[in-house]
């Protein structure tokens, strides 16, 4: 019991040198950094750093039960092998039962202004899939557009370089990873396929899980943060999806994907927002849809944008932010073949309510979700949320 009692108090230890100031919505956008690049960032003196975030949930459908959630609870761990070489990794609970590893990478600073990274990492697409600790995000769920269409949480295996050029105000990221996982044979000579209309891509992403992969594909992005209080992004996504074994020989197995995607987060006094839209374009739907009976789109496309004021003063340490986000995202923004356009898949959603950050890396969330799509007499349930984030 001492043991363990001494252990925990060893964690609790670092957990407290590790932690530095950061907020949800900063007013300085252009040094925003996320979970993994404060570790990386070396400020704390130590070889060994710890950190973590978490979110607590209740939502509430109009006339249904309530559901509360452990949504997730990530522990972060980095170690500094020497001035040049670093390791992070993220380690994620998801609903008090399920483990994944969010991120495991190694970072080599070749120069001040050029890294190379090579194994488990987030591809860099709109704002969320980076930059989606609790407090760093308005409403008690993350937007819908980079749940659906991006799809955040969305990390895959591969190797790339990142840097800044602050001469130039310009960040820039460029990686080559394994893709989508597309479809795998069902046992009869056919195909089963993971990508379908109501969330695209979604199913396809691999995680690092024994992923697979025929052909790699491309994913860059660059940041301009050379206006004050302004940061903007510019992303792209090319390649295949990929098949397992025996699959990858079937007509129809794989699928072309073409995403960009522009961002921009803007800060002025007590005012934030920040907004984005990204397009996928994907090639091979009817061969895919027929081989696997699915129903997967041809376009993806989602945008919104968000306001918010804080309504204490900037001279106080807490902050508590009154917001309002409208957003539209559809999965099936063209098809293709014998596929007809699902008018449930065109949907919108307007999320207005209020972040109260109690402390730096403490946010208390309240919202109301106005909820609709296109198909005529079909009825969403609108949503109240609550939740609990914390960042450390």
């Amino acid at each position: 019991m001492r043991k363990l009692t001494l252990l925990f108090l060893f964690l609790g230890s670092l957990a407290v040198s590790a932690q530095t100031l950061q907020d949800s919505i900063t007013f300085d956008p252009q040094q925003q950094i996320n979970a993994a690049q404060r570790l990386l960032s070396g400020n704390y003196g130590k070889a060994i750093t710890v950190g973590g975030y978490g979110e607590m949930t209740y939502n509430q459908p109009e006339a249904q039960n309530g559901e509360l959630d452990v949504q997730r609870l990530v522990l972060l761990f980095g170690y500094k092998f020497n001035d040049k070489t670093q390791f992070i990794t993220e380690v994620e609970f998801e609903h008090v039962q399920e483990v994944y590893i969010e991120q495991a990478f190694v970072n080599y600073a070749v120069a001040s202004n050029v890294s190379l990274r090579g194994g488990l990492m987030l591809v860099p697409m709109g704002i969320v899939n980076e930059f989606h600790e609790p407090t760093t995000f308005n409403g008690v769920e993350r937007p819908a557009t980079d749940n659906v269409i991006v799809p955040t949480t969305w990390r895959e295996l591969g190797v790339g370089v990142t840097g800044r050029f602050n001469e130039l105000s310009l960040g820039y990221q460029a990686y080559v990873f394994n893709g989508f996982k597309s479809a795998e044979l069902d046992g009869e000579g056919g195909i089963n396929g993971y990508l379908k209309g109501s969330n695209g891509l979604r199913g396809g992403r691999q995680k690092g899980i024994q992923s697979t992969i025929n052909s790699p594909t491309f994913s860059a992005k660059l940041d301009y943060y050379g206006i004050p209080g302004l940061r903007l992004g510019l992303s792209g996504y090319f390649g295949d999806t990929q098949a397992e074994d025996g699959a990858d020989d079937l007509d129809g197995s794989m699928v072309g994907v073409s995403m960009v995607g522009v961002d921009a987060r803007y800060a002025y006094q007590r005012f934030t927002a920040r907004g984005q839209y990204i397009h996928a374009s994907l090639s091979g739907t009817e061969a895919y849809n027929n081989a696997t009976g699915r129903d997967l789109g041809s376009a993806l496309q989602g945008w919104y944008a968000e306001a918010a004021y804080n309504l204490l003063p900037q001279t106080k340490q807490q902050r508590l932010f009154a917001f309002a986000r409208y957003e539209a995202y559809d999965t099936h923004a063209n098809t293709a073949g014998s596929v007809v356009r699902n008018d449930a898949y065109n949907r919108t959603d307007i999320t207005t309510g209020l972040s109260y950050h109690i402390a730096p890396g403490v946010v208390l969330k309240g919202d109301y979700q106005f909820r609709d799509n296109a198909l005529e007499g079909n009825d969403v349930a609108n949503r109240l949320n609550f939740g609990i984030g914390v960042w450390f």
